[in-house]
């Protein structure tokens, strides 16, 4: 069974309060016990998060697929560089700009023109 607790990366031996090298019965009177802890009609978010880590672990094939999953190290975060941005504002780029917006403001009306469209005879 699929783990579908709204965390993820949750460990099904801590939930169940037990050792990894547990046996079957071990495993199965720690659900029993925190399932009368904690009945799923006065907490059921806690209930269902027992029942998916039981689940887990309740057949031996589903058990060696979370063991394994569990003894795998996390994937490494990719070494990548963050880019670098110089955010700071120089003297030489306000003179500019304003040079730039001044020179806008005073081009010549010929610069923009609106296209004349072939008439339809």
């Amino acid at each position: 069974m699929a783990l579908t607790s709204s965390k993820p990366n949750v460990d099904p031996y801590v939930v169940l309060q037990i050792e990894r090298r547990a046996d079957e019965s071990a495993i199965k009177r720690a659900y029993f016990r925190l399932v009368r802890q904690y009945p799923p009609e006065q907490e059921p978010e806690k209930f269902q998060e027992i029942r998916v880590a039981y689940d887990l672990l309740r057949t031996p094939e589903s058990r060696a697929k979370i063991d394994l999953f569990l003894l795998q190290p996390p994937p490494s975060l990719p070494n990548r560089r963050r880019p670098t941005y110089d955010l700071s504002v120089h003297i030489d780029d306000l003179d500019g700009l304003a040079l730039e917006l001044g020179m806008a403001r005073y081009a010549p009306p010929n610069d923009f023109r609106v296209p004349s469209l072939p008439s339809r005879e």
